[in-house]
């Protein structure tokens, strides 16, 4: 099969910024598709002219089915930065594909700034969460963000506010290319623009005030960061928890007995692309690790509320697990241990008499390391100090051999 499909970018200047390759590809193709505003602009020939629909995978399906004709999708930028490259090659075949880039929103908004692109982080806002910033917002960090309109510039900049980065800096950059690009320039603690265009990229100069809210991106978030009941991995025993686990591009945890979501969370924050499936059986936690989530910017964590091991059924194979609820329940390890790749991580804590006895043995039987987390925290002793050893936790870490018994 020869490449009948290509997808090429095209910029705020339209059709008049295509190479000549680019517009001898359009010339002879049988079916274009694009949206309403590039389509209009065309001189039209004796190809057939279908606007995107309102929802996006019809239109691919749609593509799909056109399979050797020779077909031209016309994306916005470069169709491989947060385009719709990646979707078309979920249904057709890269050797079936021409893929023609323009400049990136990112590409362009660095050219304006003067920033370098691999010193800045580059997310997408459009379409997603506006909690996804919040892994970013941090002192001297730079952020190149897609938007969906202008509504989203207002949203990052209340959450910059509630984070105390009322001083960081933004600017708006609209139309990049085009003959109604337009640079503005605002401090966050400032009224927002109200002229502000839906087709814009946003920048931002993170900068802390004195009494900002720092997150970092790292494992081991301060406990007040969570709403809980008290069923919280506590910070420190948190952040080697999620350092054993490993996160990695694309990986999936399952966090079993998740409570308010802290380990799970962390998993997600630590990487990009990582995912999560926490597991719950109260439905109170299960809101608040939904809540926890959204306002420590990892919309995407799933939740999955119900007794464990009947709601691990059918949920995708983990490549790390931490078993945080139940640790002493044999049958609950032995479906997460069989559901677990071979390969994967496994981590448990206990701090009960219980709990240890079941590591002890499942150490034993499976191998890998026991550790004994003891951590202790200054108290006030009178007028001297002292300090205060909190409840010790037997951590075992196992890696799943590819001939594991389950």
């Amino acid at each position: 099969m020869t490449r009948w499909l290509t997808v090429i970018g095209i910029g705020e200047d339209g059709l008049n910024g295509l190479t000549p390759a680019s517009r001898a590809l359009v010339e002879g193709a049988e079916i274009i598709v694009g949206s309403a505003r590039v389509l209009d602009a065309m001189e039209k020939g004796s190809a057939e002219y279908h606007a995107w629909a309102s929802n996006l995978n019809d239109t691919l399906d749609q593509v799909t089915a056109w399979r050797g004709q020779r077909v031209v999708v016309f994306a916005t930028g470069d169709p491989s930065n947060y385009g719709i490259a990646r979707k078309v090659l979920q249904r057709v075949p890269l050797e079936e594909v021409t893929i023609v880039p323009a400049p990136s929103a990112f590409s362009l908004a660095a050219a304006r700034l003067g920033w370098s692109v691999p010193d800045v982080e580059t997310i997408t806002l459009h379409g997603r969460n506006s909690s996804l910033i919040e892994p970013y917002i941090e002192p001297g960090s730079r952020v190149l963000a897609l938007t969906w309109d202008a509504q989203t510039v207002g949203e990052a900049v209340r959450r910059l506010r509630a984070r105390g980065f009322e001083e960081s800096e933004v600017t708006v950059l609209e139309h990049m290319g085009g003959p109604r690009e337009r640079v503005l320039r605002f401090c966050a603690k400032d009224d927002v623009p109200k002229d502000i265009a839906d087709f814009n990229t946003m920048a931002i100069v993170c900068v802390a005030g004195r009494d900002a809210r720092i997150l970092p991106q790292t494992p081991g978030l301060p406990d007040e960061a969570y709403e809980h009941d008290g069923q919280l991995t506590k910070r420190d025993v948190r952040a080697v928890t999620v350092g054993v686990l490993g996160p990695y591009p694309h990986a999936l945890l399952w966090d079993v007995g998740a409570g308010c979501g802290s380990v799970a969370i962390e998993w997600m924050r630590a990487r990009r692309g990582v995912r999560a499936i926490a597991f719950e059986r109260d439905r109170e936690r299960v809101a608040m690790a939904a809540r926890n989530a959204g306002a420590l910017g990892v919309p995407g964590l799933e939740l999955v509320e119900g007794q464990v091991p009947g709601a691990l059924a059918e949920c995708a194979t983990p490549d790390a697990a931490f078993i945080g609820g139940a640790v002493a329940d044999n049958e609950v390890f032995a479906a997460v241990w069989s559901a677990l790749r071979a390969g994967g991580r496994l981590v448990s804590n206990a701090v009960t008499l219980e709990g240890e006895a079941a590591l002890v043995q499942r150490h034993k039987e499976h191998g890998g390391e026991l550790v004994r987390l003891d951590i202790s925290n200054v108290a006030q002793v009178g007028r001297l100090r002292a300090m205060k050893p909190r409840m010790s936790v037997l951590q075992w870490r196992v890696t799943k051999p590819s001939d594991a018994v389950t």
